[in-house]
């Protein structure tokens, strides 16, 4: 009887749309790990016999490996993309970490540990009943501010730091990837919002704010896209993973509370169990 009792409660303490976002959260996290893999060993064929990612190349795109990954990828994506239509961000994000459970017991322990905290904890989003309220809190001076700091940084190291050091520092390329991504998320979860009314009867497809969001997400998805096959041509997958998924996280997070106006106390508690996760999934044997 506590058992069902404790079951209750914990479903009762998350509305149906988090748990919808759970549910499709964990199963873009199955698809997007696996697809890492498969990508790698796609990048890893093509270099053999033409000119690697890394420098430039794009030779993986004749690789039937490398689209099996892809569509992998693909499909994880189209739920994560739910996922966000349903649950906040800073819910669907954390459990990135769930693709990264292959670096070890406790890494995988403290991965479920940490995400089924932060569900349990996840704020009920606001009530949204139109893209153009999405439009207004993502062109408020704070956003705005922040999307200009973003796309200043992406720019210096795009044309100032990967030239350099882009194939000697993974922070280079994982940078670029994880602050494309942070603007690529709120873009998705607009967009979601937009597609979800959309089914339920109130079409929001006749708003140019929702192919302005359409057209960021397309713009930041290939931008992450290429630099993140660069990664994974040039370093080892081990250490992409768990570097990507705590900078990925983080600035997502203080995207999210940026954006929303979430609780300044959870972007603390998230970065900092991001942090500690990945120093256990990150341990110096999978650096060799």
């Amino acid at each position: 009887m506590a058992e069902v009792a404790v079951s209750r409660s914990w479903a009762q303490g998350m509305s149906s749309d988090n748990i919808k976002g759970l549910v499709l959260a964990l199963s873009s996290s199955f698809f997007i790990g696996a697809s890492f893999i498969v990508k790698k060993k796609g990048l890893k064929k093509a270099g053999a016999s033409g000119v690697r990612a890394g420098v430039g190349g794009y030779s993986y795109l004749y690789e039937p490996l490398w689209w099996a990954g892809m569509i992998t990828m693909i499909v994880g994506e189209i739920a994560n993309f739910a996922a966000y239509a349903f649950a906040p961000a800073i819910l669907v994000t954390p459990l990135g970490a769930l693709k990264a459970a292959h670096f070890g017991i406790l890494g995988c322990v403290l991965c479920v540990v940490g995400s089924t905290t932060i569900v349990l904890h996840a704020p009920q989003e606001r009530g949204i009943e139109s893209v153009k309220e999405v439009w207004d809190l993502a062109t408020e001076p704070a956003f705005l501010f922040y999307a200009a700091l973003v796309i200043a940084a992406v720019f210096i190291l795009i044309v100032h730091f990967i030239p350099l050091y882009g194939q000697t520092h993974i922070m280079v390329y994982i940078g670029v990837c994880s602050l494309v991504g942070s603007l690529s998320v709120m873009s998705v979860k607009a967009l979601g919002i937009a597609l979800k009314l959309t089914f339920s009867g109130m079409n929001q497809l006749i708003y140019p704010q929702t192919w302005a969001f359409t057209i960021v997400v397309i713009t930041c998805v290939i931008t992450q896209m290429n630099y993140l096959n660069k990664a994974l041509d040039t370093f080892n997958t081990a250490v992409v993973s768990p570097i990507y998924y705590a900078m990925f996280t983080s600035l997502t997070i203080l995207a999210s509370v940026i954006m929303f106006k979430m609780c300044l106390l959870m972007l603390i508690i998230c970065v900092l169990c991001t942090m500690v996760t990945c120093l256990f999934m990150f341990s110096p044997k999978k650096l060799v």
